[in-house]
């Protein structure tokens, strides 16, 4: 976890899994680095947003796999759900809800997102997920359930990096830096 700059009530917070990702961004919005994972992801910004300094809103910018053919480029994402976690399961356990789908930015007709903290690489994967999501990313879910609980608005900015399938890892790594600059010319399309 690294914060770079200072939170303040008038700007966002951009969150941000690593480096690469955060490339482009300048300096002019403080940037939390949080690491990969929904661990890293709720723990970094839950350990700021205790200091008690809040930003006026979390946006977190990444990178996410395509679910379906002919997804490409940067998307905000309208409904998110965590896809490692069996929320009926755990219903029929305990007859309580965890880890429902999240509404996030101003809701309405967007991507949906499945976050989960296995990379997705392999078809079979790729194709289950399908079936209930347009992207998939590692942090999403963590962010905004976070956000959610701090009271503050929230929302999931991805541009797709690859097809989740076969050589997913290897389209990231040579992807990552050209989507770095359309996620920073997206955030400059936004007047920051």
């Amino acid at each position: 976890m690294r914060l770079l700059g200072t939170i303040s009530a008038d700007r966002p917070l951009l969150v941000v899994a690593v480096r690469e990702e955060a490339a482009h961004l300048g300096d002019r919005l403080p940037v939390l680095l949080t690491g990969i994972g929904k661990v890293n992801a709720a723990a970094a910004l839950a350990t700021v947003l205790a200091g008690g300094r809040h930003p006026s809103e979390v946006v977190n910018l990444g990178t996410a796999g395509a679910l379906r053919p002919g997804w490409e480029g940067t998307h905000t994402v309208t409904q998110v759900i965590q896809h490692d976690l069996d929320t009926p399961a755990l219903f029929a356990l305990t007859g309580r809800t965890y880890g429902a789908p999240l509404v996030v930015g101003k809701g309405g007709d967007g991507p949906v997102l499945a976050t989960g903290d296995l990379f997705v690489s392999e078809p079979a994967a790729r194709d289950r997920l399908a079936e209930h999501a347009d992207l998939v990313d590692m942090e999403g879910y963590a962010v905004a359930t976070v956000a959610h609980r701090a009271g503050l608005p929230v929302r999931l900015v991805k541009h797709v990096s690859d097809e989740a399938g076969d050589g997913a890892a290897h389209t990231w790594r040579e992807s990552v830096d050209d989507c770095a600059r359309h996620l920073a010319d997206w955030l400059h399309a936004q007047g920051w």
